[in-house]
Order: C-alpha cells, then structure tokens, then sequence
C-alpha cells in the first residue's frame, strides 16, 4: 500500500482507533473498552478520586458515574466516601477487577497483535513511546492532581 502522506497523524489515529473499537467487543475482552481503559487506570494510579478518573480518561462526569456503576455491580471496583470530604468519592480496584483487567489485558494483546501485524516490536515499542509522549503532556497535570489526592486520601 502506497503511504499517502497527505493524511495527518490525527485522522491515522481516528481509524485506528476504530478499528480498535470495533474489534474489542465485550465478547472478546469480558467488559466493555471503556471499562478496560477505567480499571488500566486505576492499576496505574491505585486510589483515586472519581473526578481525577474522569478526567484521566478524558469522560463526561455524568458518563464517569454510570460506568463506575457497572463495574461496582460487577465487584470490579469499590467506591467511598473520602473521610476527609464527603462531597468526593474515592474509587478503588478490587482483587476480582484485578483478575477481570489480566484477562481483558491478554484478549487485548491477541487483538493487538492482529492489529499492528505490519509493524516489528521495535516499531510498536516506538510507537507505543510516541504515543505515551504525547499524552503525557495532556495527562501531566491529571497525575499531579491524582497524586496530590491519594497523599491527601491516605
């Protein structure tokens, strides 16, 4: 296939981001994307405000409230008042998120091998790195916020 290099990095992302989105049904990973993509985060910040998983996975509070109530009636997560301020929640991964996030990450790891087959693993490693370098920009000051949360959680 001929690299057409009039499109952007921005739409490449859009489509391959639906493909991904499309193949990732509920069937294959046991939850949905967007429940995969909460408890990835919630590995990677471990107690965290409801509002900084919100803002983390870049979601409409209002939708934060009703996908965290899936995966409490799935006993993926716990949810709690913070002492500190009852206004916040504070929201935690169980053991059982932890088993369901292993197996939805494997299934996703078979898709993704599908998905990127034309790349080499130094290119999905560069991509991956490229990728997490451009979050990061956007995410800095999320993490910041979330860090500063769990001190004053804990």
């Amino acid at each position: 296939m001929d690299e057409n290099l009039s499109t952007g990095p921005i739409l490449l992302l859009t489509q391959l981001s639906r493909l991904v989105s499309r193949r990732s049904t509920p069937e294959l990973l046991g939850q949905t994307l967007k429940e995969l993509a909460a408890l990835s985060f919630l590995r990677d910040y471990d107690e965290v405000t409801q509002q900084a998983l919100t803002e983390g996975l870049c979601i409409d509070a209002n939708y934060a409230v009703l996908l965290l109530n899936d995966l409490e009636s799935s006993d993926y997560v716990e949810r709690r008042r913070d002492p500190s301020d009852r206004r916040r929640h504070i929201v935690k991964m169980t053991p059982q998120g932890r088993e369901a996030l292993h197996r939805a990450e494997a299934a996703q790891q078979t898709l993704e091998d599908e998905i990127l087959i034309g790349l080499s693993v130094a290119e999905r490693t560069e991509l991956a790195h490229l990728l997490r370098k451009a979050l990061d920009v956007h995410t800095a000051s999320t993490a910041s916020t979330t860090a500063a949360e769990n001190v004053h959680a804990s």
